[in-house]
């Protein structure tokens, strides 16, 4: 009995520790696709002809691919989606904190129970509902609130990508919240400080590495949505950093261009630099939440 209990355990061990290898090796592998895809926008596909240069990729401010010559500049897109994701946590990150503060600390338990699954069944709203609701709702409440031409504005993608990132928000700073030992709550209160003074000055500050990877992590839900960013932000590449202006985004790009590109074109390798770019972003948007998460762990494995 005991060595088929060794067998299964180092059978489950094997199997865990190659799923682990696997899914590293599939991030690397989209990783190397995606670059190596690019590279042909900047390699010469002809003896004499040069490739598109790195440097304008990087600093161009038009992304017009149709023109003659094509014109492909990363900034507006970026720009867009900074614009984008910015106000989306602006709105999304008090509401989300509040709420997970609400759960972890105030609410009672059958509350809690009713409230939390009820926030996170809205990541499993599909994001072309959330777009079609912002496109007939969100949208004219825009254009008649700030008298725009139209309501597809960086505010109204804004809206619905918060709308969007408050479950990860509210699950992550809710569990961070509530990892912090009892024992830091008992002795504020002890000390005579109030629930609310223990809240804001002993809880919160415990739970900061976790709250800030909650944070992380809703900016990379945000910068990874392409449905309701393509439906309600006007899609047009414009270098601005007001809100009420119609914006492009690179995922918003990439899904609206790529079934119109012929294999193998410069427009073609240049949504993929585009994909590589926003692929690093969200690789170092997860790590570094990671980190957080981490430090978050060890503080309170030391707490107790």
């Amino acid at each position: 009995m005991t060595d088929r209990r060794a067998l299964l355990e180092g059978a489950f061990r094997w199997a865990v520790t190659c799923a682990g290898f696997a899914s590293a090796g599939a991030v690397l592998l989209i990783l190397g696709f995606l670059v190596a895809e690019s590279a042909g926008l900047f390699l010469s596909q002809a003896p004499g002809e040069p490739g598109y240069p790195v440097g304008s990729f990087l600093t161009e401010t038009r992304w017009l691919p149709i023109k003659n010559p094509p014109v492909f500049g990363l900034v507006p897109l970026a720009l867009g989606s900074i614009v984008v994701t910015a106000g989306a946590l602006v709105i999304a990150v008090p509401l989300g904190l509040a709420a997970a503060t609400f759960l972890a600390e105030v609410s009672p338990g059958w509350l809690r129970e009713v409230l939390k699954p009820t926030i996170e069944l809205l990541a499993a709203i599909p994001s072309v509902v959330i777009g079609f609701v912002g496109l007939s709702v969100v949208a004219p409440a825009v254009k008649s609130l700030f008298h725009t031409q139209s309501g597809l504005t960086a505010l109204t993608g804004s809206i619905a990508l918060a709308i969007m990132s408050i479950p990860t928000i509210v699950t992550i700073a809710e569990d961070a919240l509530a990892a912090v030992p009892m024992s830091y709550r008992d002795a504020s209160l002890a000390l005579g400080a109030n629930r609310w003074q223990t809240t804001w000055r002993v809880v919160v500050p415990a739970a900061a590495p976790g709250l800030l990877a909650a944070v992380i992590l809703g900016a990379g839900r945000v910068l990874g949505e392409t449905m309701a960013v393509l439906m309600v932000t006007g899609n047009a590449a414009n270098i601005t950093l007001d809100p009420r202006d119609s914006v492009r985004t690179i995922t918003a790009t990439i899904a609206q261009e790529m079934g119109e590109t012929a294999r193998g074109s410069d427009h073609y390798h240049a949504l993929f630099a585009l994909g590589a770019v926003l692929y690093l972003v969200t690789l170092a948007t997860n790590g570094l939440a990671s980190s957080f998460l981490e430090r978050a762990r060890r503080r309170m494995s030391g707490a107790r």
